[in-house]
């Protein structure tokens, strides 16, 4: 005789949800987000002045790149979005590439090290952008983004240049790595 008031037990154990992992990652896009500057503070109009020269807005540049850095990521990222709403197949590709962005770029809490060498932000940024341009010329939406990426660039280094950088402070390692190479080496242990 069968009893059919038994509840069904599977002999196999459901997938605990490992919380730590859950924690790690919640930490990670905190800390991650805390190397984008405050939009506020990007967008401060009292701010934004014309250079006084060349050699100003040079200097402005230089400042503003390495301190907005993330935010100037994250907008030519949402330029690029918005310029491929019409290809589907390019958008695909953006948002598998954007998941490289986030874990590579954004949430990386550690150095990245590849073959023993440890790759500075500013390495993988440009590593990044190089591999997202190709992937996404690959797509055959050239036009789109060829001319997403000059107006994401002209418009970044207009606020670049017109942003007032005596107000900002980078902290020293931050000015120390963009003085280096790019490659440190890295102890093995």
């Amino acid at each position: 005789m069968t009893n059919y008031n038994a509840i069904p037990t599977s002999s196999h154990p459901s997938p605990a949800i490992d919380l730590e992992y859950i924690s790690r990652a919640k930490h990670r896009i905190k800390s991650g987000l805390a190397t984008r500057r405050p939009w506020k503070s990007m967008f401060d109009f009292e701010s934004m002045t014309l250079p006084h020269g060349f050699f100003d807005a040079i200097s402005r540049i230089k400042t503003n790149l390495g301190y907005f850095r993330a935010n100037y990521a994250i907008g030519v990222l949402f330029i690029l979005f918005l310029s491929l709403l019409y290809h589907p197949t390019s958008l695909i590709v953006l948002s598998i590439l954007v998941v490289f962005w986030i874990f590579l770029y954004f949430l990386r809490d550690e150095p990245l090290v590849v073959f023993g060498y440890q790759i500075d932000d500013r390495t993988v940024l440009i590593g990044l952008s190089v591999f997202t341009v190709v992937m996404l010329l690959l797509t055959h939406a050239t036009s789109n983004i060829l001319g997403s990426l000059l107006t994401a660039a002209v418009l970044v280094l207009i606020h670049a240049a017109v942003r007032r950088s005596d107000n900002l402070f980078l902290d020293e390692e931050a000015a120390a790595v963009s003085e280096s190479s790019g490659l440190m080496s890295y102890p093995s242990s």
